[in-house]
């Protein structure tokens, strides 16, 4: 070191000096125009620092326009956006101790150092946490929030914590995990957030009352998961391969998997929890909370709202009254059908059917051609009946996810239980549309879909024979359909296409001012579904608002539009009209 007498103080003194006073700058002349402008001139500094100085890199000291710049518009400290630009520089991705420590010219214990302040930008979530279970050596990665925000040159707005109600925090829960899944994150950071959020929310119901317990955190987490599937998911059961993305751990996940299974498990001994039981048998691999734990935790949310508004529920006394004609056979069934609706017959019914078969679940197909009445039927019996419709669209409950299929199937008979329990008047459960549900099984299944679709079958299968309620399946097809659902069901309406006295009935409902002999022409001139000839109605309605009818006879306008509706038979055959016949 060179040095010179006479009191002047060497050169390394005075660069110590200056730096002390000054910090270490990493401005320039011109204020950056972005985020990502103002990361790239702090990196492009830091790297000359590095390769110029022989002084030690001190984070601590950095100063300057861009430093600035960037800890305002992310929030942060000067030093934690320094931090923060040595990993995008070093990332976005897979931003491990070894690579950000030849960045910077560190030893790995000098790398070490700055793991508090990660952990700071990890808390607001401009970083993820990702730890490997190789080695278990943690490494981060630029967030999606943050990387959104860099792109988009849009200030950072860190999450808030800090929650009015119990559904507003599940919610932020829900959010943060399926962010968390989004960019591979799993072990770690969910359990920490947990705890952020009850150490920020002490005065919150929700918090109390879990905190009333002797609970770890890891439980705390477990119990979370729970509430949240339950609220945001409406899923009451959550089973071990599901546990798999909450604790990724081997260990804690094969310790809680054993407390579980054994029943020893710290949510079951305190009541919260408890095992799933279908059909009156303990399913030792699902469990779900207990009515203990939804009372006293989640009082504050309308679990029945949320229940009937994501289940599809018809209320019976919402259903507009409409006419409908059959012919002799399909009426007499439908009148049968009517009859055994009936509360107080029904009632009597299940009773008998319960002392002489032990199954009292009433289960119905109706099948037949598109726009023959189906469905239009089973609003009607609901209406004159009083009985509300769970009805289920096929499509919503098939998920590309593995699983996830055989769970929404699941989650609805189970929902379909709970509304017949705390009714007088049991629901009715509509599958509209089933033939994708009902078809023939697979024999020697490979592929993913097709295993999947066979799950949903059986389960199916399982629950009508133990159904307590009343269930009734539309269908297009019946060639395809699987003999041990024809067994399985009680009722089987064949609704055909109508008989031309029928389409007479149907030809006056819907176009009242049209004559006998009009009626007759018509019903005996075109082969026509109730659907096909309400379409032909509303179109010559809508001709006659619009003043668009020909100065040419009622009867030719409407031969025109049958024509026309004819033409396009093979497209109507594919829809769902809604009248019946």
């Amino acid at each position: 070191m060179k040095t010179k007498k006479n009191n002047i103080i060497s050169e390394e003194e005075c660069k110590a000096v200056k730096n002390k006073s000054k910090g270490i700058s990493l401005g320039t002349r011109k204020k950056p125009k972005s985020l990502l402008e103002a990361i790239d001139n702090v990196n492009a500094k830091l790297s000359a620092y590095v390769r110029e100085s022989d002084d030690d890199l001190n984070l601590s000291e950095v100063r300057g326009n861009n430093i600035d710049y960037l800890a305002k518009r992310l929030h942060v400290t000067p030093m934690q956006a320094a931090v923060f630009c040595i990993c995008v520089e070093v990332g976005p991705s897979n931003i491990d101790f070894k690579s950000f420590a030849r960045a910077l010219h560190f030893s790995n214990a000098q790398a070490l150092t700055l793991v508090d302040t990660l952990n700071e930008l990890v808390r607001c979530r401009l970083l993820g946490l990702t730890n490997s279970f190789g080695n278990k050596a943690s490494s981060y990665n630029i967030s999606a929030r943050a990387l959104r925000s860099l792109i988009a040159n849009a200030d950072y707005e860190a999450p808030q914590r800090n929650f009015s109600d119990t559904e507003s925090l599940l919610g932020y829960y829900h959010d943060f995990f399926n962010e968390l899944e989004e960019e591979g994150i799993k072990q770690g950071l969910l359990l920490e957030e947990v705890e952020e959020i009850f150490s920020e929310n002490t005065d919150l119901d929700f918090v109390k009352k879990v905190n009333q317990y002797p609970l770890e955190a890891k439980d705390r987490l477990l119990l979370v998961e729970f509430c949240d599937k339950l609220v945001n998911e409406d899923d009451s059961e959550l089973s071990f391969y599901q546990l798999d993305d909450i604790f990724p751990n081997k260990s804690d996940f094969a310790r809680i998997r054993s407390e579980l299974r054994s029943g020893n498990h710290l949510l079951m001994l305190c009541e919260l929890i408890e095992f799933s039981c279908h059909n009156g048998v303990a399913d030792t691999n699902s469990f779900t909370l207990t009515e203990k734990a939804r009372t006293e935790l989640l009082a504050s949310i309308d679990l029945k709202t949320k229940e009937e508004k994501l289940s599809g529920v018809i209320q019976a006394d919402s259903i507009t009254t409409k006419n409908l004609f059959y012919s002799d056979k399909v009426g007499k069934q439908v009148d049968k059908l009517r009859g055994f609706l009936d509360n107080e017959n029904y009632k009597v019914l299940v009773e008998r059917m319960k002392e002489r078969f032990n199954r009292c679940g009433l289960t119905c197909l109706m099948y037949g051609g598109p726009g023959t009445g189906k469905t239009e039927t089973v609003y009607q019996l609901a209406r004159q009946t009083g009985r509300d419709i769970m009805a289920i669209e096929v499509p919503d409950i098939k998920s590309k996810w593995v699983g996830e299929s055989e769970k929404n199937i699941k989650a609805v008979f189970e929902k379909y239980r709970a509304m017949v329990a705390r009714t007088e008047v049991a629901p009715i459960l509509l599958f509209n549309e089933a033939d994708a549900i009902i078809g023939v099984r697979k024999t020697g299944a490979e592929n993913a879909v097709d295993k999947m679709e066979n799950s949903i079958q059986n389960i199916i299968l399982q629950e009508m024979e133990t159904l307590n309620g009343i269930m009734i399946a539309t269908t297009n097809l019946t060639e395809n359909l699987d003999s041990a659902f024809e067994r399985r069901f009680l009722y089987k309406v064949e609704f055909e296409r109508p008989d031309a006295s029928v389409r007479e009935h149907i030809w006056h409902a819907m176009i009242p001012e049209l004559g006998d002999n009009e009626c007759k022409t018509l019903a005996e001139g075109f082969d026509f579904s109730g659907g096909q000839i309400e379409n032909v109605a509303r179109k010559f309605a809508i001709d006659g608002i619009l003043g668009d009818l020909e100065q040419t006879d009622r009867l030719t306008e409407l031969t025109t539009l049958c024509s026309e509706e004819r033409i396009n038979d093979s497209m109507a055959d594919r829809r769902r009209v809604g009248f019946v016949a």
